[in-house]
């Protein structure tokens, strides 16, 4: 079954097009390693919520835009290889990223419905 990981991050707006040469790079690695596709999505209607939202979970500023993404796997034992892949490989190691990696929040999922 497919799986995907997912990303949420508060970036910079300055940093836009840092984010995409960024994403951009990524990419090419993740797919490299056997992802099927990189999405990017940038934040233009988030919304404050009662409790909590995507500002308060990545604890995002003003100046500050919130960033989404996902990486889709053909299945999790090709991401788990991928992964342990793309944690050696020298080009990762070698790029700053463009916002606070401390803030991000990600996770793996597994795929219950695509519609």
């Amino acid at each position: 079954m497919s799986y995907i990981d997912g990303m949420v991050a508060a970036v910079p707006t300055a940093n836009k097009a840092a984010y995409i040469e960024h994403a951009r790079a990524t990419a090419t690695i993740f797919k490299e390693y056997g992802a099927l596709g990189c999405t990017e999505a940038w934040g233009d209607n988030i919304p404050d919520g009662k409790l909590t939202d995507f500002r308060r979970a990545v604890q995002a500023t003003d100046g500050e835009s919130i960033a989404l993404s996902w990486v889709s796997w053909p299945d999790k034992a090709t991401r788990d290889a991928g992964w342990e892949k793309i944690m050696q490989d020298e080009r990762m190691a070698a790029m700053a990223m463009p916002f606070d990696g401390k803030r991000m929040i990600y996770g793996g999922f597994e795929i219950l419905l695509e519609a």
